[in-house]
C-alpha cells in the first residue's frame, strides 16, 4: 500500500489508523526527517499512550506502557551491530511487546520474518511517500 502524505499532521493520522491493525514489529525506514517519528507519534497515540513520544536515538530503546502492554520504541542509528540490541534483550521482547524500530536495516539480519515494513520517502519539505509492506 502507497499513502501521500501532503503535511506531518497526515502521517500521523496514518500512524494512528496502523495502530488499530495487528502487527507485533513495526520497522520504519527512511532517511533523516522523512516522518518517521512523527508516524509513530500517531501509532503510539493510536495504542493508547498518553506521554509525549521522542525518537529514542541516544537511549536506543523506550519501554512504555499501554493498556496491558508494552510499546517498545527503538531506535538503531546509532547502533553498529545486531548484537547490541541482542544484548538489551531484543529477543525476549519479541512476541511479547508492540515493538517499532527505526533504522531497522541496521539490524535486519534479527527482526522476524513477518515484520511490517514501512518506507517513508521525502518528495518535498512537508509531502511523504509512504509505502506499507
Amino acid at each position: 500500500m502507497k499513502f501521500l502524505s501532503q503535511k506531518p499532521s497526515e502521517t500521523k493520522k496514518l500512524g494512528e489508523k496502523m495502530a488499530k491493525r495487528k502487527a507485533d514489529v513495526l520497522a520504519l525506514k527512511g532517511e533523516l526527517g522523512a516522518g518517521k517519528t512523527t508516524f509513530l507519534k500517531g501509532y503510539a497515540k493510536g495504542l493508547g499512550v498518553k506521554e509525549k513520544v521522542l525518537s529514542p536515538t541516544f537511549l536506543i530503546l523506550k519501554k512504555i506502557p499501554i493498556k496491558n502492554n508494552y510499546f517498545i520504541h527503538i531506535d538503531c542509528y546509532r547502533i553498529k551491530d545486531s548484537k547490541e540490541i541482542l544484548d538489551l534483550g531484543f529477543k525476549k521482547m519479541l512476541n511479547k511487546y508492540i515493538m517499532a524500530i527505526e533504522w531497522p536495516e541496521r539490524i535486519k539480519n534479527i527482526l522476524p520474518k513477518d515484520t511490517l515494513w514501512i518506507n517513508f520517502k521525502i518528495i518535498d519539505k512537508n509531502k511523504r511517500e509512504i509505502t506499507i509492506k
